[in-house]
């Protein structure tokens, strides 16, 4: 099913920032939600938090690249949302008033034959989405926009959240830092046969970003942590010795660094860009892992994340060197 195709809007309908449209399902604000962290603060769905630390480099970030070009983030889910005196009020107040045999008025049906599961024990959860791009496949069918969940659910539904999907949309939600990288001579001074080192400025340490759900008594949380492994650099034209070569990062006293000065792998452009320029490349591959609570050096679980990519980009006018003959 298209989300979002022939079938009407919830009351508390959630938008992509967090907030919503009214009803119960207002973003959690717990403080307690944002342990071991102090940026990137966000809301996904209607109660998960989302807390990033703070990059050493203090300079400019992006949102993680995914290493996988196949890997896609969690599209929807299920989080707890009301109890069953609470989910009444809501059916209630969304559909009471459709008519005619619409979809609406068949699931406010549906729900008042359940009698709202009003005297058990247990919650109803509501699909929540990762952000308005409502025309992405989701597996949530309007016959079930809402599922009924006792305290010991023999049979878990596949789509509700749980800390893997907490972790991945963690991962989705982290910025890293760009490559601190200067070249040397700059970028619109280098010549051919001049070699150009390509130097890496400053140390940085690992990121980690913790996705948080406390509402109604569950309590949910995951976190993914981000370290960066490799420095890759692409000169941006086969006309180039060597054309890319990869640094190791190595943990050094102030964090994870890479010895581009001695390393022998700097750049030479082996012909002029002419009119034009070079599209120079530099990315950090970052491995991540993710643990199973707010805590980012808790136990690494499985399955494993993809790694990340944070790249600095940077167009190179290299020219020929002129000589004068007497």
């Amino acid at each position: 099913m298209v989300v979002g195709q022939g079938f009407p809007a919830h009351a508390d309908d959630t938008r992509g920032d967090g907030s919503t449209a009214g009803g119960t399902g207002q973003p959690n604000t717990d403080s307690g939600a944002e342990s071991g962290a102090d940026s990137g603060k966000g809301s996904i769905g209607a109660h998960i938090r989302i807390n990033q630390s703070t990059p050493t480099t203090g300079g400019s970030t992006q949102s993680v690249t995914s290493s996988d070009a196949d890997w896609e983030p969690p599209v929807c889910w299920y989080e707890p949302m009301y109890t069953p005196e609470e989910y009444e009020k809501f059916i209630k107040g969304a559909y009471g008033g459709a008519t005619g045999g619409s979809p609406a008025e068949d699931y406010a049906k549906k729900r008042e034959k359940e009698k709202y599961h009003e005297g058990d024990k247990g919650l109803w959860w509501q699909v929540q989405f990762r952000d308005e791009t409502y025309d992405k496949a989701c597996p949530v069918t309007t016959d079930n926009w809402e599922i009924w969940v006792p305290p010991a659910d023999p049979q878990p539904d596949p789509n509700k959240v749980t800390p893997e999907i907490l972790s991945e949309l963690a991962f989705n939600s982290t910025k890293l830092p760009a490559p601190p990288v200067e070249l040397q001579p700059r970028a619109d001074r280098l010549l051919v046969n001049l070699g150009t080192r390509v130097a890496f400025r400053g140390d940085f340490d690992r990121v980690w970003t913790t996705a948080s759900l406390d509402y109604k008594g569950v309590h949910l949380a995951a976190t993914a942590v981000a370290t960066p492994v490799a420095l890759k650099v692409d000169a941006g034209t086969a006309d180039a010795d060597p054309q890319s070569c990869t640094y190791e990062l190595v943990k050094g006293k102030d964090g994870y660094t890479a010895d581009s000065e001695g390393a022998g792998c700097n750049v030479t452009y082996r012909r002029a860009s002419g009119s034009g320029s070079y599209p120079f490349a530099a990315s950090i591959t970052w491995k991540v892992t993710w643990t199973d609570s707010a805590d980012p050096d808790g136990p690494p679980q499985q399955p494993g994340l993809p790694d990340g990519l944070s790249t600095f980009e940077q167009d190179v006018t290299v020219r020929e060197a002129q000589a004068v003959n007497r």
